[in-house]
């Protein structure tokens, strides 16, 4: 597993350098950026606290008799709409500074905004995933790595899954089409490491020997 430090030359699209012989791009693809400023910025859930707050602010200007100064409001609903404008702005940065590729070896995470790594998950080192469906097709596509080859939960956000602070797993967020793609991931896994089983949640695949788990994962 390798991680490259970005903006250095990109040998194609996502990919840090040339792939060798027998290797070949699956499959590509970004975060929708609108369910990535839902599911990893939370602007809907900060969205309702804003408003919560404005209502508290409307009930305590009224409360008292006289006339009302709606100057403390609008300078509350301005720095609100500034605060979601920023949420937003930064989900689309992330969506479109990041790209996933599968190759018939590996997983490879390119993410970042600013500072832009390229994350290399062979199959090999990946010993679990887990599949969380979304709406619009949409889902995240969690990878569970070996413990000696954890990454730095800093390093990975917001493309983490959510509350694995210790051995943080890195995630495929809100990609489109996501139970195709796990499919996918299934197959490819399946072929680099024949002989061995794997099951993926919510795409309902598993070979023979391997029961379905609720928590759908590789194994």
């Amino acid at each position: 597993m390798k991680a490259t430090h970005e903006h250095e030359w990109e040998a194609a699209p996502g990919l840090p350098s040339a792939l060798p012989p027998g290797e070949y791009v699956v499959w590509q693809g970004a975060p929708e950026w609108k369910r990535l400023a839902i599911h990893a910025f939370h602007v809907r859930k900060v969205a309702m606290y804003f408003v919560l707050m404005l209502a508290v602010q409307v009930i305590n200007l009224t409360a008292p008799e006289g006339p009302v100064d709606w100057k403390p409001l609008w300078v509350a609903g301005s720095l609100y709409a500034l605060a979601l404008g920023l949420l937003l702005g930064t989900a689309w940065m992330s969506a479109r500074s990041t790209l996933y590729t599968l190759t018939n070896k590996r997983v490879v995470m390119r993410i970042g905004i600013v500072l832009t790594l390229t994350f290399n998950l062979p199959f090999k080192r990946i010993a679990g995933a887990s599949l969380k469906t979304q709406g619009a097709g949409t889902g995240d596509i969690a990878l569970a790595l070996h413990p000696e080859d954890r990454i730095g939960w800093a390093h990975l956000w917001p493309h983490q899954r959510a509350w694995h602070v210790t051995q943080p797993q890195p995630t495929l967020r809100c990609v489109p089409h996501s139970t195709q793609v796990g499919e996918q991931l299934l197959a490819l896994w399946r072929a680099e490491r024949s002989g061995q089983s794997l099951h993926l949640g919510d795409t309902a695949v598993s070979s023979p020997s391997t029961p379905n788990r609720s928590q759908g994962m590789l194994a």
